[in-house]
């Protein structure tokens, strides 16, 4: 009797013991991320990475870019890309080549991560519909397919992120003289909100979203067609070991953002334009002579090209052009090839082309 007494409480004991290393498991199992929060994580990370190793190499290039595209055609300050930068040099020294990039980082590198994730996951969806609808689970994704997923990723990317590019523009283009002077993203963020509302922060948004379609749409399909391209066919003998090299890569991405850049340029001016309207110490354009001089106002994305087009010629649409694809060859190329560089890295398995 004693012997089955002490059996009985050995197997209370055994089973409590099983219980509590399953519950222990159980809550480590909770504890520990998901494969796929992880990789979620990790894409997220490398984009982010991607944006502000891209943004702050060309950092000089992009003030000099807006500062052409707002200032005062009666007052040339900046006359092209080496004299531009060189002027900024001699008034402001090296950290005036920089100004704004703080805010700019701040704001392309979360911009950059959801725009990258953005991309993959409408990539996966638009190719299970395109999949199911021609039943095949073969096919690929055509270069369309790639430009809608590239404006699907553009558009929210930019959404989530358009009051920090409002403000990072008024912090490129404010001078030591600019009576007013925003000490920070916060404080302009909130001075903006203080005098001007709320949707002061996403005046521009218009043009800005009708840009970005073709823009990032534009860069992704031209990047990752140009990749396939290659590896299918091996053109002018690039590939080794089925994979592209680095500099083939960032020739692949220099070609995309320069065709994008070039399509979407008009409506960045537009969208820089409307950002400055409500900032009244801003080097806007004017137009008059003498006392009569007054800041052009614009009452919307139509309204703001028109008069630009009047005042200025065609050619204002295309102000600081030339800084700016100097920009975005290397821009652009860095971007792509750092986000796979850091996937790999991270040992993240899936890449944009998969």
């Amino acid at each position: 009797m004693a012997s089955e007494d002490v059996k009985t409480r050995e197997s209370a004991v055994s089973t409590i013991v099983n219980l509590a290393e399953e519950a222990k498991l159980a809550r480590e199992e909770i504890k520990t991320p998901t494969p796929a929060f992880l990789s979620i994580c990790k894409s997220l990370i490398a984009g982010g990475v991607a944006g502000g190793v891209s943004r702050t190499a060309v950092a000089p290039l992009e003030r000099l870019k807006i500062l052409l595209q707002v200032q005062n055609p009666h007052s040339i300050k900046y006359n092209g890309t080496i004299q531009g930068l060189k002027y900024i040099w001699k008034i402001e020294g090296f950290r005036g080549l920089f100004k704004g990039n703080g805010t700019n980082c701040a704001r392309i590198v979360p911009n950059s991560a959801v725009k990258f994730f953005s991309y993959e996951e409408a990539s996966r969806g638009i190719l299970w519909l395109y999949r199911r609808q021609i039943g095949s689970d073969d096919a690929q994704l055509t270069p369309i397919l790639r430009l809608g997923a590239g404006a699907c990723a553009g558009i929210i990317a930019m959404s989530a992120t358009y009051p920090m590019d409002m403000v990072r523009g008024r912090l490129t283009v404010q001078t030591e003289k600019s009576p007013r002077q925003y000490r920070g993203i916060f404080h302009a963020l909130s001075t903006v909100l203080k005098e001007e509302g709320p949707r002061a922060l996403y005046r521009g948004w218009l043009p800005s979203v009708i840009g970005v379609v073709p823009y990032v749409g534009l860069n992704f399909a031209v990047y990752e067609s140009l990749k396939d391209w290659l590896l299918k066919t091996n053109s002018f003998g690039l590939v080794e070991n089925n994979e592209l090299s680095v500099t083939t890569r960032l020739a692949c991405g220099a070609a995309a953002g320069t065709v994008g850049q070039t399509v979407a340029y008009p409506l960045d001016v537009i969208r820089r334009r409307m950002q400055m309207v409500g900032w009244k110490d801003a080097a806007s354009v004017v137009t008059g002579e003498g006392r009569n001089k007054v800041a052009i106002e614009y009452n919307g994305m139509i309204d703001a090209f028109r008069k630009t087009v009047r005042h200025e010629g065609f050619g204002a649409l295309y102000k600081g052009l030339v800084p700016n694809s100097v920009k975005v060859v290397p821009s652009i190329a860095i971007a792509f090839v750092t986000y796979e560089l850091v996937k790999d890295v991270l040992g993240v398995e899936m890449r944009i082309s998969d």
